[in-house]
């Protein structure tokens, strides 16, 4: 059942701690390693190694598993050591000798290599699109509550006048970068590597520019040594783009519990969305907003992951790449989810009104005030002489009156302008 079994018996242990949960984890690539198993049976049969009734053949076989990985049927027996050994058995079971030619030209690590591209490539866009949903919830927020005056902090201290219109619209602006970084890692796995067989080629007259147009790769990994290398780059290269949106939403769920708390008493949201103490009745904790914390700081440090199994490794393949895969699935199977849920969440936010003639907030518009001082013909310096002597002696009484006009402030948000900028 092991696509290098040349008849040896492996040692169980051995065996065991080799094959680890690929399993387990393949379930997430086989519909992937179906995609390329048909671009390469037709690629085989216009460079006539396999007849017109032996594709045909392949690929009524190849649609069988297609379907049953659709409806959930499908399994990777414990007596498979991959999806890749469980895929070629079921062809030869079904079609007989000609299930085995589905082989010929490529290797496992081939398979693996384009297999993970491909996944790669369709959840960097799933991620994409769920960050946009998110985007325009948090745009559709801002404008709703863009009169809503929310103070601002440096430090953690009273600072300067903000807006929820604002707070929403500076997390939605951030999140362009983050797809910025999603649009390169697309880019780097929209190259098709299959055909690098072990790394090195083949010496077969394959036809690598037919499969990159079946499978919708934008472009070939020319080399084949270069193609196998991506291995650790590719993941390096997708664990900082989801590590950079993942710094965002953890950022944004952190001032969120953070303006959720008695102390500040910003937001809240209904009960149903929050949970209680076992011993302390009166609790209503942001439990969504802090596991969607932790799971994005577990995300960041997949990068760091990523960079030691590989930092090293000279050119050709290594058993080390195995181990990129599980984490890396998992991370985006996670952010998926995430993403659902912050959205979800987000929309049910509770926005509280804020009294600024609180003494908590007496000197939130101090920076305001000297400024008007400015305008009306005083150096700013003296201005702000002026107004902290007023702070030191307690004197000082706020002015609430000025706006700010300039471009992405509190009274000029430029909505219109962040929705336009996020790429597509």
């Amino acid at each position: 059942m092991k696509l290098w079994d040349k008849g040896i018996s492996i040692d169980k242990k051995i065996e065991q701690f080799t094959v680890g949960n690929d399993r387990e984890i393949d379930i997430h690539i086989a519909k992937y390693d179906v995609i390329a198993s048909r671009a390469h049976a037709k690629m085989l049969q216009k460079i006539g190694i396999i007849t017109v009734e032996e594709l045909v053949d392949l690929l009524g076989g190849l649609q069988v598993l297609e379907k049953q990985i659709e409806n959930g049927t499908f399994v990777i027996d414990a007596q498979f050591e991959d999806v890749h050994s469980k895929i070629e058995f079921e062809l030869t079971k079904s079609l007989g000798e000609v299930g085995k030619k589905i082989h010929t030209a490529r290797s496992r690590n081939d398979q693996v290599l384009v297999a993970c591209h491909l996944y790669y490539k369709d959840n960097l866009s799933v991620i994409k699109d769920k960050t946009q949903t998110l985007f325009n919830t948090l745009l559709d927020l801002a404008d709703t509550y863009k009169d809503k005056v929310l103070p601002g902090y440096t430090h953690l201290q009273v600072a300067m006048p903000s807006s929820f219109g604002l707070w929403f619209s500076a997390y939605a602006e951030l999140m362009i970068d983050d797809v910025f970084l999603l649009d390169a890692a697309i880019k780097t796995v929209d190259q098709n590597p299959l055909g690098s067989a072990a790394g090195y080629g083949s010496s077969f007259p394959i036809d690598r520019e037919l499969t990159t147009k079946e499978m919708g790769f934008a472009t070939l990994k020319y080399n084949v040594v270069a193609a196998q290398m991506g291995r650790g780059k590719n993941e390096r290269t997708i664990a900082m783009a989801l590590g950079s949106l993942c710094n965002t939403l953890s950022r944004f769920a952190m001032d969120t519990c953070l303006y959720m708390s008695q102390n500040f008493g910003f937001v809240s949201f209904p009960d149903e969305l929050t949970t209680g103490s076992s011993i302390m009745p009166h609790k209503k904790n942001p439990d969504v907003f802090e596991l969607i914390r932790g799971k994005c700081n577990k995300i960041q440090a997949l990068q760091g992951e990523m960079v030691l199994i590989t930092n090293n490794l000279p050119s050709g393949y290594h058993r080390d790449y195995q181990l990129l895969k599980e984490n890396m699935i998992a991370a985006f199977e996670e952010l998926k989810d995430i993403l659902d849920i912050f959205n979800y969440s987000i929309q049910q936010i509770i926005v509280k009104d804020i009294d600024v003639n609180s003494d908590l907030y007496k000197y939130l518009f101090t920076v305001d005030n000297i400024n008007t001082l400015v305008v009306e013909g005083q150096s700013f310096r003296e201005a702000y002489q002026k107004i902290g002597g007023q702070v030191q002696d307690g004197t000082y009484v706020p002015d609430t009156s000025k706006k700010h006009t300039h471009a992405g402030s509190i009274h000029n948000l430029c909505l219109d302008k962040i929705r336009a900028k996020f790429p597509v």
